[in-house]
Formats: C-alpha cells, structure tokens, sequence
C-alpha cells in the first residue's frame, strides 16, 4: 500500500512524499483510516514503527475541513508525558504540515510562561502539551477547549508511570463533548486498558505491540556486575571495542548521570548528560549534539527513554536497570530504528535479578547472558527456588503437624483456642 491509497488530502501528500515517505507502516495503514473515519481508536505498536504520524497525518487532514465552531482556541490537543516526546511531535507536524496553513504551538515545562501565554490568545489549530503544565494555564482561566474536537492521548502507558493519570481526566473533562479520542500506548493492558473505558466511547483497537514480541532488530545481551567498579570496566569495554558509534547510557539518578557522564571525558570519551534538571535549551541542544556527531554517548535518566528519535544510535547500554520493567522496551527501542540493527546491553548487579526477572517476564524472553574474558563475575547468579523468580525470597514450608504440637504446649497461647492462656508479658520494674 502507498500513502496516496489512504485518502489523504494532496497537500498532506506532498509534504509526505517531501520527507522521503511513500509507504505507510503498519500501524499508519491500520489507524489513518480509523481515524479519518471519525471513531475513537486505542492502537499499540513499539517503538520506532511510526505512531506519531499515524495520529499527525488524520489530525491535519481534519485541520484542512472548517472548523464546527467559531474562536481562537485549539481544534485538536495532544498530550504527551515529557517535554522531549512533545518535541518529537512538534517535528513530525511541521515536517507533515509545511504544504498546509496549519497554526501548532506547544505548552510544555520547563519554558517561559509569556510566549505560551500569547501563542494561547492567538489563534491555534492543532495543539501539544505535558498534562501539568496545561493544568497551571487551565486553572489560570488561559485555555479555550470550545472548538476542541479531538483529544490524543500519546505514550498513555508513560502518563500514567509518571503519575499524571488524575491531569489527564481532570483536562479531558473540560474538553466539551462530542469529541473524538485517540489513545496510543506501548501497551493496552492493566491501568491503560482502564483509562480507554473510562475515555473513549466503543474505540476501534489496533494491537501491533505485544510485550512478548522481541525486537527482532536488536541484539539484547546483559552483563553480572559484582560491584561498581567491576559495572564501570563493563561499559568500558564496550566503549574500546569499536563496535559502538553513538550510544544511549542509561542510569537510575541525575546525579549519576552527570557523574558517569564526567567521568567518561576524563577517559577521552566524548559524553554528555542528559535529564530533567537541564533547562529545556540545555537539553535540546545536547541532543543535537549528539545528532550531528559532536557528542558520541549521552548519558541519561528515563527521561530519554521516549521521545528521542535519532536513527543511528548503534547501543543502548542500560547502566543501571530500570524501576519500571516497561521502560527497558522503551529504552532499548531507541536503537534499531527505522530499519536499522542496534544492540541493547545490560549490567545487572547483584540487586538487580528481580528487575530484571520483572524484565524477562515483560517481554516473554529470557535475556542472554554473556561473559567477557578477564572480567568474569565471581558470583553466580541465583538459581530459582520452587519456581521463583531471580531475586525472591523462598517461601517457608507450612508444618501443620508442628503448629498443632506447638498448640498443646502449656502456656503456648493461640487466638481463639478454647482454654489457651497467654504467656505472661515481661515488665521492666520501675526505679525506686
């Protein structure tokens, strides 16, 4: 199928064809139609596979159509969990809108409250924001939902990890109904599911992303890690080994980030930080950096994990393993883009088997293990007990016939047990 066959507006087509795109993706040639149809939809697909455009392509073609109501307010709002995703979306719809008189802006942390203060008394098509900072203009009375028709909801499964699920219905109840409502997720599972039922109304479901799929493009191995200094001659190995071009280094702190980051230029690797306490400037200009090759590795917290397109990254070297287990698919899906072949790498200290076991359970796989000569780990990994998983305790054995001896001691005093008397308590006589 080409993109010409979905019934897209010849101005969206030449802005497509402009950006080097003749085929649709499989989540583009399920959802664009749905979308134009009018129907509330919730897709899934990984990372990589062309969501944003799946959303940006239909919403710009109802941009094209007059509006149903008069104002200045948007006409179709998409809220994203970070402020790098939120770029990311910018990107696409400049790039998808530059044949169209579209008007687009964004609301995200991190900027300067007047020029989005002024973007939002202007007149506006289409939208982007991080639920929080919308929230501080909503309550500001700064916002005008009136011509609002639809609502995208992006990376919903990460919205509701960072805590902003009471954001997202506190602003979609402002939104006036009819409306029609998108939700794309890595997954369609557990509280996400949830959310769609409460959110839209009979959405269509797309499902291209099973946790249990693997990355067919991307080598996935891991490392044991004894200690700190054993993880940090890890990484420097695969640093040396000139396999690696530009790498994604992920690790659990900003602290951390900015430490292994500083420590790696000490060693002539050219490296940089990346997370949440960078102002927005800060952190933009460090991913171009590392785009145009200034910079080789960022070293970064989760906040990179979504919304950081850049097509040749060769490695993600997870440092530190993730608290969540659904970030290590978002983590590891910014290598292997677009076609290419990446390679995610792992360091799993000794604390680190029950991430990792929430990890293996995820994704359906169990990760291979690998050892490099002169850096073998001098402990062994835990073995499974009674079918538990790496990291968890065993659990006792229940011994009925122990607790009923123990219950016809004397003085041995049970709740409830016809007779039984409570062992006196031990009192601490009081001074004189």
């Amino acid at each position: 199928m080409l993109f010409k066959e979905l019934k897209l507006d010849p101005r969206i087509l030449e802005a497509v064809k402009k950006s080097g795109f003749t085929e649709p993706t499989d989540i583009q040639r399920q959802a664009i139609p749905v979308v134009l149809s009018g129907a509330d939809l919730m897709a899934s697909a990984q990372t990589g596979t062309g969501k944003t455009a799946a959303f940006v392509l239909p919403a710009l073609q109802h941009l094209l159509r007059p509006p149903k109501k008069s104002g200045i307010g948007p006409r179709v709002l998409v809220l994203t969990p970070t402020r790098e995703l939120a770029m990311q979306v910018n990107q696409n719809i400049r790039q998808f809108s530059r044949c169209s008189k579209i008007s687009t802006g964004s609301i995200v942390g991190g900027m300067a409250y007047g020029p989005q203060l002024r973007m939002l008394r202007g007149r506006l098509d289409l939208l982007v924001a991080t639920p929080g900072r919308l929230l501080d203009h909503m309550e500001q009375g700064k916002v005008d939902f009136s011509r609002l028709e639809i609502l995208v909801l992006d990376e919903a499964d990460r919205m509701l990890d960072m805590g902003f699920i009471d954001a997202v219905k506190e602003i979609a109840a402002a939104i006036p109904q009819p409306r029609q409502t998108l939700l794309f997720s890595a997954t369609l599972e557990g509280r996400v599911l949830k959310v769609a039922n409460q959110l839209l109304k009979k959405p269509e479901s797309i499902a291209l992303a099973a946790n249990h799929e693997r990355h067919k493009s991307i080598a996935q191995h891991m490392h044991h890690a004894d200690s700190k200094v054993h993880k940090q001659k890890l990484l420097e190995h695969h640093l040396g080994n000139g396999e690696l071009t530009k790498a994604l280094i992920f690790t659990a702190t900003k602290r951390g980030a900015d430490q292994l980051a500083k420590a790696l230029r000490t060693k002539d690797h050219k490296s940089a930080a990346l997370h949440g306490d960078m102002s927005q400037n800060k952190r933009r200009q460090t991913v171009e950096n590392l785009r145009k090759g200034r910079v080789e590795m960022l070293v970064a917290t989760d906040v990179a994990a979504r919304g950081l397109d850049i097509k040749d990254i060769s490695h993600v070297i997870n440092y530190d393993l993730p608290m969540v287990a659904e970030d290590y698919i978002h983590r590891i899906g910014r290598t292997g883009r677009a076609g290419a072949t990446g390679c995610a790498i792992s360091l799993v200290g000794s604390a680190d088997w029950k991430k990792l076991s929430q990890i293996e359970k995820l994704t359906g796989r169990k990760i291979k293990r690998e050892v490099i000569e002169g850096l073998e780990p001098s402990a062994s990994e835990p073995k499974k007990l009674s079918g538990a998983k790496p990291g968890s305790k065993p659990r006792r054995k229940f011994n009925k016939a122990a607790r009923d001896a123990n219950a016809r001691k004397p003085g041995h005093w049970r709740k409830g047990q016809p007779g039984a008397k409570r062992s006196k308590p031990f009192r601490v006589k009081k001074a004189a």
